[in-house]
């Protein structure tokens, strides 16, 4: 598990190579993530867009960037988080992701940019 802590919001993520909807003979590799979001601050926030840069180990990259994750844009008090998982298709067996969200403080209108730490995407063969 990766996590990052900005402007007192925690971001964990976990990832899980997913066999059954992967096929390797046509380079379809697919992985599954959970993100977790705590709110550590003092001031009760939305998740307002997500932005994620995703690269393959071919050098192949992409960006995906749109409102809320997993069609929502939750609200967190103080002490409360998030869970969601979501996937991503690679062509190759190894890659990586990470990007950013843009968070809403509900108290003063204020916008701010929360990393998500990158993390890698291996099919368990590579590791051995």
């Amino acid at each position: 598990m990766v996590t990052a802590i900005t402007n007192g919001i925690k971001i964990s993520v976990e990832t899980v190579y997913q066999d059954e909807y992967s096929n390797p003979a046509d380079q379809q590799f697919a992985f599954a993530y959970r993100i977790n979001i705590e709110n550590l601050s003092d001031y009760t926030i939305q998740l307002m867009r997500r932005q994620w840069f995703i690269f393959d180990s071919n050098g192949t990259q992409r960006e995906v960037e749109g409102e809320g994750v997993v069609g929502q844009q939750p609200v967190m008090h103080p002490g409360e988080g998030h869970s969601y998982v979501s996937g991503c298709q690679l062509t190759t067996d190894m890659g990586t992701m990470s990007g950013n969200y843009l968070m809403h403080r509900l108290s003063d209108h204020t916008e701010f940019t929360v990393e998500i730490p990158e993390f890698e995407l291996i099919v368990p063969y590579r590791l051995n």
